[in-house]
């Protein structure tokens, strides 16, 4: 389970965190949804411990991410913008540098990798260098990296981006499937459809500032809009109104 509570965060003059608070349950989706520059990475940034907040907290099953960093990250497992592959490694090799960067057994090592490359169905190409990677083939084998270790809480940073409707789909049907092993997952996105398709719980934040939490709809009803787009429109704007 993941937690944020009154969570800020600013660079220089800019806040781009302001006081955002959520809790994302096991066994759910959760999504952050808002326009570019609404803050979502900044907070995704704070939960996989590259950044710490000016103020408030977070933890993961129950562990701060700023005072036990450590064994936050144990529990975590992160798909942030660009998440580079070593070119010149295969994508078997990859994900089990990543393994062992892990901790995990030695003995281990190699049937979790196996495991993982069934689950994403990445067999046809896990023994290729990642060099020459199309951009849906890169994100699932940064995907495996991170859930070698077979983390409880996924986070996942606009996972979708610059994927083809085919690519699209199957990282929608694995994130389904976690969803379905009882793993916490929370991730970022800016396009409705995707959100609306997915999501159990959607946090829309605005300005560095959670606008409204609820379910897609619940969301509607206390907007008064039937269509999410629409809500999702109508909340931010009742953000910028306030300040």
């Amino acid at each position: 389970m993941i937690k944020v509570d009154d969570l800020h965060k600013s660079f220089g003059d800019v806040k781009a965190v302001r006081g955002v608070s959520f809790d994302a349950p096991d066994g759910k989706i959760t999504g952050l949804l808002g326009p570019n520059g609404a803050g979502k990475s900044t907070t995704l940034r704070v939960l996989y411990t590259v950044i710490q907040p000016d103020s408030g907290s977070a933890s993961i099953d129950g562990h701060d991410v700023v005072s036990e960093s450590l064994a936050a990250r144990k529990r975590i497992g992160a798909l942030p913008h660009g998440a580079g592959l070593y070119p010149q490694l295969t994508a078997r090799e990859n994900i089990a540098y990543y393994a062992k960067l892990c901790n995990l057994p030695g003995n281990e090592i190699d049937d979790r990798v196996a495991s993982i490359v069934d689950l994403l169905e990445i067999g046809d190409f896990v023994d290729r260098r990642t060099k020459g990677f199309s951009q849906g083939q890169r994100t699932k084998v940064a995907l495996a990296r991170a859930l070698v270790h077979d983390p409880g809480n996924v986070i996942l940073d606009e996972p979708t981006n610059g994927l083809d409707v085919m690519a699209t789909r199957s990282l929608r049907e694995l994130i389904l499937k976690l969803k379905e092993s009882g793993r916490c997952v929370l991730f970022s996105s800016h396009i409705m459809q995707e959100v609306a398709a997915l999501c159990d719980d959607i946090v829309i934040i605005a300005a560095g500032q959670v606008a409204i939490e609820d379910t897609a709809d619940g969301i509607r009803e206390r907007t008064g809009c039937d269509d999410l787009e629409d809500a999702f429109v109508h909340a931010i704007q009742r953000v910028g109104a306030t300040e």
